[in-house]
């Protein structure tokens, strides 16, 4: 009988602690997203919509897909100051303690034959040692072939950036199609997408650009991948730049900007 009551006393206090635990969480990502709020360019602005969780850590904001282990997107701006000519020590990477259903462990990519490949780049977030190492929590990597994440992907990464640097700040929501059917790897079956995407949107010269690339490498100029937003829309289900004025979101979305972020890429 005390066996069983302590059981019972044990079950319980573990069911306190989580729901203590999720509640911090929430607590913190309130607090991120209410700090970065104050800031002239915020992605607050620019959410996306979502029917999963969304988590905001101190740089960047995703929501995850449980179903497909790995965010569905993430949303960040990019500055000239987040680009400092810093070299930090690379982490380990680290499970995301603030996804309530549980992220998915580094170990699932280990010998799998996927890199860990970065939803919000590393280079993108040196700002600070907090915000880079923030970019390598679990919850911020999909499984991308080496040749794809060292080739086209990084390539459009740098690009972005080279383009990011003579503006005062670019909106950048990336992700991949996740749809029923993918291949998965390791024990938590981590979805390995087909396509991923980034949409670019600069407000000041309210510019916005969205690519959408084969999961494998190319040797093709970027210009090629570049589509509408509203093809990732469809193609997602998920609403982008939706609080922006509706006949300007029209005007931005329905159309491919085939200049792209930049002219020799």
């Amino acid at each position: 009988m005390k066996k069983t009551i302590y059981s019972i006393v044990a079950v319980g206090l573990l069911i306190a602690l989580f729901v203590i635990q999720q509640w911090q969480n929430e607590q913190i990502s309130t607090a991120n997203i209410a700090a970065a709020d104050q800031s002239e360019f915020t992605r607050a602005d620019f959410l996306p919509t979502s029917s999963q969780q969304i988590v905001h850590h101190k740089s960047y904001s995703l929501s995850y897909n449980e179903k497909h282990e790995q965010a569905e997107w993430t949303i960040h701006v990019l500055k000239p100051s987040d680009m400092r000519n810093v070299d930090f020590i690379r982490p380990y990477f680290e499970i995301d303690e603030m996804i309530t259903t549980g992220a998915a462990s580094w170990r699932n990519y280990k010998n799998s034959g996927y890199d860990r490949g970065h939803l919000v780049p590393a280079g993108d977030r040196r700002g600070s040692i907090e915000d880079y190492e923030e970019t390598f929590l679990t919850s911020n990597i999909s499984p991308q072939r080496h040749e794809f994440n060292a080739g086209i992907w990084n390539r459009l990464e740098q690009e972005i950036r080279r383009f990011a640097r003579n503006k005062k700040a670019v909106y950048i929501v990336t992700g991949s199609i996740l749809k029923e059917g993918l291949p998965s790897i390791g024990n938590e079956q981590v979805s390995v997408p087909q396509q991923f995407y980034k949409i670019v949107y600069e407000p000041t010269s309210n510019l916005m650009i969205a690519y959408l690339l084969p999961h494998k490498e190319s040797n093709q100029s970027l210009k090629e991948f570049i589509v509408s937003v509203d093809s990732i829309e469809q193609l997602t289900g998920v609403d982008f730049f939706s609080q922006l004025p509706d006949d300007i979101e029209e005007q931005l979305e329905r159309t491919a900007v085939k200049t792209g972020v930049c002219h020799q890429c």
